[in-house]
């Protein structure tokens, strides 16, 4: 009997130090723990923390492994699983390149449209759209484009936080 696979959307408040994201990726490469998207930047200059935002998969035991771990690391301060703490809103931003002419540009720039994807650079033969969604609109907006010239694709990876009131990150002491 197997387990199913399920994916995780996992926020990992940290101290903004040298070193610290080496150790959260060296923790999923030493156990063979995938990482399908990840991004990493400083959201608190003050107290010097960082989110990472790991988007990962795995059967629910070895989800629950990942986040026990990572709780263990020292510059580690929090950490979150945001699918399961209730709602959360992810968006990725995907910069798409498609190299085209005649009717497959005109029916690149039709989709890019109906995608809200917006041309940040153009020339006679080429586009390259931005374009911000969850990842399986990013994903539909490739498999779209694919057919019509897709030459290029750069994507950041998700960044994810919970909806609502509740708040994930260490509580400031009073002024």
């Amino acid at each position: 009997m197997t387990e199913t696979i399920q994916h995780s959307v996992i926020s990992v408040l940290i101290e903004d130090e040298s070193g610290a994201l080496a150790r959260v990726v060296g923790l999923f490469s030493g156990r063979g723990y995938n990482i399908e998207s990840l991004t990493v930047a400083l959201v608190d200059a003050e107290q010097k923390l960082s989110r990472i935002t790991v988007l990962t998969s795995g059967t629910p035991m070895v989800i629950q492994q990942i986040k026990a771990q990572l709780k263990r690391l020292i510059p580690v301060h929090d950490v979150c699983d945001l699918t399961q703490e209730g709602p959360y809103v992810g968006r990725e931003l995907a910069l798409v390149k498609i190299v085209s002419s005649g009717e497959r540009r005109t029916e690149a720039l039709r989709i890019a449209d109906s995608f809200r994807a917006r041309p940040v650079d153009t020339t006679a033969t080429s586009f390259v759209f931005e374009l911000t969604g969850s990842p399986e609109k990013i994903d539909a907006f490739i498999e779209l484009m694919r057919p019509l010239g897709l030459a290029e694709v750069s994507r950041t990876g998700i960044a994810a936080i919970g909806r609502g009131p509740s708040v994930f990150h260490l509580k400031k002491e009073p002024v």
